[in-house]
């Protein structure tokens, strides 16, 4: 229960708290932005079996893998794709969370 309020808290919420504090003006497009870092999740359908609640998705599936991490970070710093950059962070953090919580 925790770990889903954590997880969900952290895709949900924190993009919400960073739209709202550092892109006032249009936050509800900064969120929706950030929002569609959950799409990286499709690399799951790639893994057999697709959805295993004891895997850690870091450095497992290609979307989640630390050369994409990089990617992210990088594309965070571009002013243009800054909000994509930022919902493929909070997104990873998401699941570094998960990590974490397992062991």
């Amino acid at each position: 229960m925790l770990q889903s309020f954590i997880h969900y808290g952290i895709h949900f919420i924190l993009p919400l708290c960073v739209a709202l504090l550092f892109f006032k003006k249009n936050w509800i497009k900064a969120y929706i932005v950030m929002m569609l870092g959950m799409l990286i999740d499709l690399d799951h359908l790639l893994a057999s079996p697709f959805f295993d609640p004891n895997r850690c998705s870091i450095n497992f599936h290609p979307l989640h893998s630390y050369y994409a991490i990089a990617i992210y970070l990088i594309v965070s710093f571009l002013k243009k794709v800054r909000l994509i950059g930022l919902g493929l962070l909070i997104h990873i953090l998401a699941d570094y969370a998960d990590c974490l919580m397992m062991t």
